[in-house]
């Protein structure tokens, strides 16, 4: 106490030293846990020095253990958030390959789309032609296009050849590749333009080749304007099938997309908390929170209100 500003070290053993001020020692209180300020009054403290280390140790050790629990749960939330991220990357490759193939399958219905609007438009002005002779000889080749072409793609290929067309005076035999390929002109395949100027002044004019008895129709057997009128819905209803298609897959990109350019944490850790909600209930009103999404609020009268909408982390990246 003789020096204002002096201080006493308590060795504390067992438990964590400090100091007192000298004007609290031999005061009749125990300020050290091992009594040792009170060295000479008449005061009677215990040393309660173990007791209370050991108290902190069990604190400390309880802390060190939910840190160790903690830290084995971001290492997993880790490696499902690595896990998860790599399955959508691999999935947003999956659907953009798809996006691709639709937009070539999408460019071939809208060819042949095209194909069977002129077909259609052709043998409509063949059919409402003044000239009878015109009308039926375009309507004829518009009939037998139809009749050839088995698949109904628009185009007659080499094989639609030789299931239908035979040489006159051998109807049995199959006509060979290389024949079938002299009566298309060197083509493996042809559409109505080139089938007008090759393959139908072969069959209208030549004596040597017919088509096939028994083959089901005949080119005037049936309504070619109906037939190409037909094909043309057909087109149609498959490219708007297409087109759907296409049109879902790059949405479902871009929701990916958008889903993966938000911030889950510097290793994704916080990545599977995307998609889920969780609820509470206070007083009249249930709050739904889900991360990275919205949050809502709704009463017990079933009105729902938007409270807001994910933006971004906020702070220092480090207390993300």
């Amino acid at each position: 106490s003789a020096c204002p500003h002096g201080r006493f070290y308590c060795t504390n053993l067992g438990f964590r030293p400090h100091y007192v001020p000298s004007s609290r020692v031999n005061d009749g209180i125990c300020d050290c846990c091992d009594a040792s300020d009170e060295y000479n009054s008449h005061a009677r403290c215990q040393n309660t020095c173990w007791n209370l280390g050991q108290k902190e140790r069990a604190y400390v050790e309880g802390q060190m253990r939910t840190l160790d629990e903690g830290l084995r749960l971001k290492q997993q939330m880790i490696e499902e958030g690595v896990l998860l991220w790599r399955e959508k990357q691999a999935y947003l490759r999956e659907l953009q390959q798809a996006a691709e193939d639709l937009q070539i399958k999408l460019e071939e219905h809208r060819w042949r789309k095209h194909e069977t609007d002129q077909l259609q438009e052709q043998t409509s002005k063949a059919l409402e032609a003044g000239d009878n002779g015109f009308r039926h000889q375009n309507a004829s080749v518009a009939g037998l296009f139809q009749l050839l072409d088995s698949n109904k793609d628009g185009r007659i290929s080499v094989d639609e050849v030789k299931a239908k067309v035979v040489l006159v005076h051998e109807a049995k035999r199959v006509l060979s590749e290389d024949e079938a390929l002299v009566l298309m002109g060197g083509g493996r395949e042809m559409d109505l333009t080139k089938f007008h100027h090759t393959l139908w002044d072969t069959l209208t004019r030549a004596d040597n080749v017919k088509i096939k008895d028994g083959a089901s129709g005949g080119p005037m057997s049936e309504d070619p304007h109906l037939k190409a009128a037909d094909r043309a819905e057909w087109e149609a209803t498959n490219l708007r099938k297409v087109e759907e298609a296409y049109e879902t897959v790059n949405m479902e990109i871009r929701d990916l997309q958008k889903n993966l350019s938000i911030d889950y944490g510097a290793d994704w850790e916080f990545l599977f908390l995307s998609g889920q909600c969780y609820k509470l209930q206070m007083y009249e009103y249930a709050y739904s929170l889900c991360p990275f999404n919205l949050v809502t609020q709704k009463s017990t009268a079933g009105t729902e209100v938007l409270l807001g909408r994910w933006g971004m982390w906020a702070g220092p990246p480090q207390n993300h």
